[in-house]
């Protein structure tokens, strides 16, 4: 199986912790060049020290904050002017606040989706000609289970993975004839900073204690534990690879068999 990167160039959102960070160490691991995204300057430059160079390859960061859509245009477009090739692009934001549909602002909306499916497009966008040019693409999409079954209490965030899930399978079918794959990974409960978070938000609601909302959402994973960021990343370092050319267009639940759906 060709799960070999080497000579290829990624450009990895959201990489100085969490999924994103593990996928970043994991495609560095199989050879690729790695060009980090995120808003945090201090910790990209320590992620990129951590960044397997076994193969040669020159990491480099980017520095934008996803609130900022033009600035991400710019930036996006002096790597490429630079004459960056990127292979593989990985779509990876943090997700809003919870809280039920019901309550939701339509700011916090309109914010999420700019935050996601704007700049996951605007990235695209940017790409999308390298890729075509070297007959390889791969455009992965880390979204949540939520596509596939809601999950109560995220309003907002639920919406708006579905908008992304329907951009991607849209251009699954317009990017395929040029060796370009569009693929969501959909993480269940995942052990980072962001299920700590919702956690936390939800106690300090409810009045429950973290631990025992830790023990209900236990309960409903068939695998009785949280996923580690590194298990994420494997499968989408598949979908990167060579291997996974004929993989195309799949929500790609990660989630201990959680996710009650086909």
């Amino acid at each position: 199986m060709n799960l070999d990167l080497t000579g290829r160039n990624a450009l990895v959102c959201g990489s100085t912790q969490g999924i994103g960070k593990a996928v970043a160490m994991e495609l560095a691991k199989m050879g690729a060049s790695i060009t980090l995204l995120a808003r945090n300057e201090e910790k990209l430059i320590s992620v990129k020290h951590e960044l397997d160079v076994s193969k040669n390859q020159k990491h480099k960061f980017i520095c934008v904050d996803f609130t900022n859509p033009e600035l991400l245009k710019q930036k996006t477009a002096k790597l490429i002017g630079e004459g960056e090739l990127i292979h593989i692009l990985i779509n990876n934001t943090g997700g809003p606040a919870g809280g039920p549909a019901l309550n939701a602002r339509p700011e916090e909306f309109i914010q999420t989706f700019s935050n996601h499916l704007i700049c996951n497009h605007i990235l695209m966008q940017a790409l999308v000609e390298g890729m075509k040019q070297a007959s390889y693409g791969r455009i992965i999409n880390i979204i949540s289970t939520s596509v596939k079954q809601p999950i109560k209490g995220l309003g907002v965030s639920n919406t708006i993975r579905g908008a992304v899930a329907n951009w991607a399978k849209t251009l699954s079918t317009e990017l395929a004839p040029f060796g370009i794959t569009v693929n969501n990974v959909l993480p269940g409960a995942t052990y980072t900073q962001r299920i700590t978070s919702l956690l936390e938000a939800k106690s300090q609601k409810t009045g429950q204690s973290v631990d025992d909302l830790k023990k209900e959402m236990l309960n409903e994973i068939p695998a009785a534990r949280f996923a580690e960021a590194s298990e994420i990343a494997s499968a989408v370092a598949f979908l990167a690879s060579p291997a996974a050319a004929y993989i195309n267009g799949i929500n790609l639940p990660v989630d201990g068999g959680r996710t009650q759906s086909l």
